[in-house]
């Protein structure tokens, strides 16, 4: 089953595929981004910041979403003339009796407190849970990142723990809180299944 491209519209957004066409915006949005998003992410190395790179990451995107390993999109403003404001990144795709992804995004510091985060992230879970029929998405965030950790409650993310050490975060080990939102479609569906 071929699944790309995707596009996913919000009433003021478009979520989609990076294309070969978005490689000036794409390099634009993460210099311009840089100090920023530095602190919440994983050191990139010199080449990220390239044409080549984004030629080969976007095909090999295209890919993995095809075979069902991730689902990785860039946020444009629906608003011309249409800026790449941010990622949407599903990852980790495990299936069998897992069933589940983790979620990753970042958006542009000047796009901050607007609420497009909120609308970007719920296009893609009900796009994760609808039509890729899977059971749990699970987000991670740096526990000084409230920001983050609002967005995720605000979307009905329940806190499952506290991981010491869990992921490489800006050249070093970061504590981080571990969240995760359950299909209520795959749990309906579950429940019914249990009854006699």
């Amino acid at each position: 089953m071929t699944l790309s491209p995707i596009q996913l519209r919000s009433p003021r957004l478009i979520i989609r595929h990076g294309q070969p066409q978005d490689i000036p915006a794409i390099l634009r949005y993460y210099t311009d981004n840089k100090a920023y998003l530095e602190p919440f992410e994983p050191l990139k190395p010199s080449c990220f910041y390239t044409r080549k790179y984004w030629e080969s990451e976007l095909a090999q995107r295209l890919s993995d979403t095809d075979n069902e390993r991730s689902l990785k999109l860039f946020i444009f403003s629906k608003h011309p003339p249409q800026p790449l404001i941010g990622s949407l990144n599903f990852s980790n795709f495990i299936r069998g009796v897992s069933q589940s992804c983790t979620v990753g995004y970042s958006l542009a510091q000047s796009s901050q407190g607007q609420g497009y985060m909120n609308e970007a992230l719920q296009m893609g879970i009900h796009y994760i849970f609808s039509h890729l029929k899977l059971h749990r998405i699970g987000a991670n965030y740096l526990p000084h990142n409230q920001r983050s950790g609002n967005l995720l409650k605000r979307l009905g993310f329940s806190v499952e723990g506290y991981a010491r050490d869990y992921l490489y975060i800006n050249g070093q080990w970061q504590d981080h809180i571990l969240t995760s939102l359950i299909n209520p479609i795959t749990r309906k569906q579950a429940v019914v299944r249990r009854q006699p």
